[in-house]
């Protein structure tokens, strides 16, 4: 048990060093099962397991804001200059449907439980959302963005880590091109940067004259072999997207995110005056989700010095759902590489809980300092640089395996 410890921390150690110090492009997990064996697809058969929390501690508010008002959900409060963590899910599903398994997998809870943690829900997407009124206006992409400074402001938080999935992804990286000042990092998961063309379009017209509203969604976050394998996990979904969201509300969040434009984003020195994120960002899909290609081609477009791929082996269209392990660990390479560590003991090996986790800053190397995109400002964290691409810059691709 000595030695396979010390082989943990060494492995623990190179990974670290890896991530802040080499410049990673592309992290590729292998297998982790998805969970849908045994009691774990009894579990997502209950309609009541998506919609449970186990934290008895989040609160909910209302917040005005300059287009209409934002349901949020919060744990927890400010704490010094660390940054509250924001989440924004996908078209179809809201905070409950698309984090939960996520942020009540256990290791995820050692490492949130010393941020704030605040989940937005899209205008009327919430659970016993009422339905908007005849004539509604749904908030365009840009205003959803513009709407996210009403819930810093109103909460007080210096700063936020973003994490998003599919047209929360968009919005989240809409934001922090409005409002750069505001977030310390991005998480995004199943980004498409590139608005519909006509083409695209009338398929989706065509689309949704053919099949109803939740199939066309399922179309959205599931590949078609998943939708065609993994029947358990997507017949649960199909449920809870009939079931609880407000089907007027979400056909109106889909065409708006189906109207979305291109974002105006380009990797820099390839364009003149290129816009692009200036925060460390984390990019996830599954090698098995219909969004890869539109992840990869955000890839392309973005800084590749502070820019991380991370593409989950054997994973479809939703791997916080079916692999919150290897994300969470992921997630926990990404603080790290930000300045944030947590030690962590892990569960497998002690055969116990988790114990507390000691968030602590990473003191920056001078090569890191060196390697960063922005200079280093002594009262807000500045990002190490912890990732590379090999498109357009001549590089070569760097893979690394996790094996746990």
């Amino acid at each position: 048990m000595k030695v396979l410890g010390h082989r943990l921390q060494l492995l623990t150690g190179l990974l670290l060093h890896d991530m802040t110090m080499a410049g990673l492009q592309e992290l590729r997990f292998p297998e982790e099962k998805p969970l849908l064996r045994g009691q774990d697809a009894l579990e997502l058969d209950n309609p009541d397991t998506f919609l449970s929390v186990v934290d008895t501690d989040w609160k909910e508010h209302d917040i005005e804001t300059p287009y209409g008002l934002l349901h949020v959900v919060i744990r927890g409060s400010p704490k010094g200059n660390r940054p509250a963590i924001l989440t924004y899910h996908d078209v179809g599903l809201n905070h409950k449907l698309c984090f939960n398994t996520f942020f009540n997998y256990e290791d995820m809870q050692e490492i949130t439980k010393h941020f704030v943690v605040c989940h937005v829900d899209a205008p009327g997407q919430q659970v016993g959302a009422s339905q908007f009124p005849q004539g509604y206006q749904f908030p365009s992409m840009d205003q959803l963005a513009a709407m996210l400074p009403s819930v810093v402001q109103h909460f007080g938080f210096k700063y936020v880590i973003g994490i998003g999935v599919g047209a929360g992804a968009y919005v989240l990286a809409k934001f922090a091109l409005i409002f750069p000042d505001l977030v310390e990092g991005l998480v995004l998961m199943n980004i498409d940067p590139n608005g519909k063309g006509w083409i695209d379009w009338a398929a989706t017209k065509l689309s949704g004259l053919t099949s109803t509203l939740p199939d066309t969604v399922l179309s959205h976050l599931f590949s078609q072999e998943e939708l065609v394998n993994n029947t358990e996990l997507v017949q649960s979904y199909r449920q809870q997207i009939s079931n609880v969201v407000n089907q007027a509300n979400l056909q109106l969040f889909w065409n708006m995110y189906n109207s979305r434009r291109d974002l105006d984003i380009n990797r820099p020195g390839t364009v003149p005056n290129a816009k692009t994120l200036r925060c460390p960002v984390m990019l996830v899909v599954g090698d098995n989700a219909p969004a890869e290609d539109g992840v990869v081609e955000c890839n392309s477009k973005l800084d590749p010095t502070t820019t991380t791929f991370l593409k989950m082996a054997d994973s479809g269209g939703l791997p916080q759902v079916t692999q919150p392990g290897k994300l969470t660990e992921a997630f926990k390479y990404f603080l790290q590489g930000m300045g944030y560590i947590a030690h962590l003991k892990d569960r497998r090996l002690s055969g116990g809980a988790v114990p507390s986790a000691s968030m602590t800053r990473l003191a920056r190397s001078r090569t890191a300092s060196l390697t960063s995109a922005s200079s280093v400002d002594g009262s807000r964290p500045q990002p190490c640089a912890h990732s590379e691409s090999s498109e357009g810059m001549g590089q070569v691709n760097h893979t690394m395996e996790v094996s746990c």
